[in-house]
């Protein structure tokens, strides 16, 4: 069994910054990629930011050059900082980690609310 447990959200101002974190534990086995996506109210759920194993990270076009995702493979930790907020970034972000060698398994946290107040 695997977890992911997320925190750092929370209500921040428009262009206030915040830091989400999510720590995975459990049967970990090989992890091949960690990411954020999140959902808003009346939307379908998106990409924010994915960083692989080997370090490559692909962003939404609508936080590149406002958030940075990097891992701490020690901590099998990914964290996301996040600058400039928008009130449009306000959602739900949830933590995903795919994990796995010849067959891979996608894993979601519990989720962690994001407000940005305008």
């Amino acid at each position: 069994q695997v977890q992911l447990v997320e925190s750092g959200g929370g209500l921040v101002q428009a262009g206030g910054s915040l830091r989400l974190s999510c720590a995975a534990s459990g049967s970990i086995g090989r992890i091949n990629s960690m990411g954020w996506y999140r959902q808003a109210p009346g939307k379908q759920r998106e990409l924010v930011a994915l960083i692989t194993s080997g370090g490559s990270t692909n962003y939404a076009n609508s936080v590149k050059g406002r958030f940075t995702i990097s891992r701490d493979n020690a901590k099998n930790t990914v964290y996301l900082q996040m600058n400039s907020l928008k009130p449009e970034d306000t959602a739900v972000y949830s933590c995903y980690a795919n994990m796995g060698w010849s067959v891979h398994y996608d894993y979601w946290g519990q989720g962690t609310q994001v407000t940005v107040s305008s």
